[in-house]
């Protein structure tokens, strides 16, 4: 988190929350009442200060105001690097990935110590020679960041309860 944030904490503790007002998309974009974010010093700004809560809400904390992220899908959209690594939205590394899932629509999802993440849909088709042939009616294996991990099943319905994040954080 950005230092001037940290001292704006400090100095107005109480400031409202805000809800409704940015999202992110599945394409790894910021959206402010549902406009792309295309300025890159704030894209940038909101991903430096993008943290979640002990309830599994993301918000972007903008000086002393936090403001509630909803959604899309997952709190990562990750990108993948030609040797196979993860980038998130952010720009940081996404380290450390444990194991694939796979929805009913197709969707790749990465989960690891830092929580869960979409492949960005442009990656996919990089991905056909990582991925081994199903056997035994298990999905397969892919291979990124130097690991071998193993795909599984997952409903898309399920995904933020198994992954304890809110996808639409509201007032309490």
């Amino acid at each position: 988190m950005d230092e001037v944030v940290r001292k704006a904490l400090t100095r107005w503790p109480n400031v409202p929350h805000c809800h409704g007002w940015l999202s992110l998309d599945r394409a790894g974009r910021w959206r402010l009442q549902d406009e792309i974010v295309r300025h890159h010093g704030l894209a940038d700004f909101i991903g430096r200060n993008y943290v979640s809560d002990d309830t599994g809400s993301w918000f972007f904390q903008n000086g002393p105001q936090r403001v509630y992220v909803r959604l899309d899908y997952t709190p990562w959209v990750l990108r993948v690097a030609p040797d196979g690594s993860l980038t998130t939205q952010t720009g940081c590394a996404f380290p450390s990935p444990e194991a694939a899932w796979l929805d009913e629509d197709g969707n790749l999802l990465i989960s690891g110590p830092d929580g869960v993440g979409l492949v960005h849909g442009h990656d996919l088709v990089g991905l056909a020679d990582a991925i081994s042939t199903p056997e035994n009616d298990h999905p397969g294996k892919i291979a990124l960041a130097g690991a071998t991990l193993p795909i599984c099943l997952i409903a898309s319905t399920e995904v933020p309860r198994h992954f304890g994040f809110q996808q639409d954080p509201q007032p309490a």
